[in-house]
């Protein structure tokens, strides 16, 4: 009861400032698309390919500083993804592979247009980030925010939520090779059960009998029951070696919205 309260307070929260954010949108300045020679969609993934080889470390962390002097790749990825259509993707394996790797560039690149904060904690933040700034996306005008409720969610497929990556420290790990139409569901199911074999993620306490899950499920529950079970144990059950109980309590580990910067010492 007390979370399906918590998740009602939070959409009607949510659903002011999106109202709020029509009158006051900032439109992130992106890559001049007239000044942009037009790239094919291979050319657009082997430049993000680069990005994310070249900056992103082994724990899915990105070293924005040296990005932030070394755009090019990343704006030819930025242009590919403005001058794009989404009809341009005609099948569900495109779309989902495109969508995820079109958000998390954006998503890096917000971070760089930003100046690099150190976190998105308060809801200011957040909300800044995510609803109140504006890209040009397949050639619509719209928010992080509403990329992902109306666009990615969309499409129905729940994996999403282990491989889309909004910069922050307890989002799923970034891998270093984009995500590819051919073989979608595969990379999916893989980042699914990397995000649950990691402790900050995903912990079992079986003397107490608790099961504690990350933030993303209070974030998003009816993305997970009842489409895939009855508890959102049944869901991690999908993607887990040893099943956990289904009667154990369900705790939510808080998420950390610190920004995942390579370069910020971590503990």
């Amino acid at each position: 009861m007390k979370l399906a309260f918590n998740q009602r307070i939070r959409t009607l929260l949510m659903s002011a400032l999106v109202l709020l954010a029509h009158g006051c949108a900032v439109y992130v300045t992106q890559p001049d698309i007239s000044a942009q020679k037009r790239i094919s969609a291979t050319e657009a993934i082997a430049q993000w390919n680069g990005v994310l080889e070249k900056y992103v470390d082994e724990f899915g962390f990105v070293d924005f500083t040296a990005l932030a002097s070394d755009k090019l790749g990343i704006e030819s990825y930025i242009s590919f993804i403005s001058q794009t259509p989404f009809s341009a993707f005609h099948d569900r394996a495109s779309r989902l592979a495109h969508y995820i790797n079109s958000y998390n560039a954006l998503s890096m690149y917000n971070v760089i247009a930003l100046g690099i904060p150190d976190s998105n904690a308060s809801l200011l933040a957040r909300y800044n980030f995510f609803i109140r700034r504006k890209f040009l996306i397949g050639g619509e005008t719209m928010s992080l925010y509403d990329y992902e409720n109306k666009v990615i969610r969309a499409l129905g497929d729940a994996r999403v939520h282990w491989a889309l990556n909004c910069s922050a420290a307890s989002c799923p790990t970034l891998p270093r090779r984009a995500f590819t139409a051919a073989n979608i569901d595969n990379e999916l199911d893989r980042e699914a059960k990397k995000f649950f074999s990691q402790p900050r993620n995903l912990r079992v306490d079986h003397e107490k009998r608790e099961v504690w899950v990350s933030e993303i499920f209070k974030l998003f529950p009816e993305d997970f029951v009842p489409k895939h079970g009855e508890s959102f144990i049944d869901y991690v059950n999908l993607y887990v070696e040893t099943p956990i109980p289904r009667d154990y309590t369900i705790r939510i580990i808080a998420y950390d919205w610190t920004i995942a910067n390579s370069r910020r010492k971590r503990g």
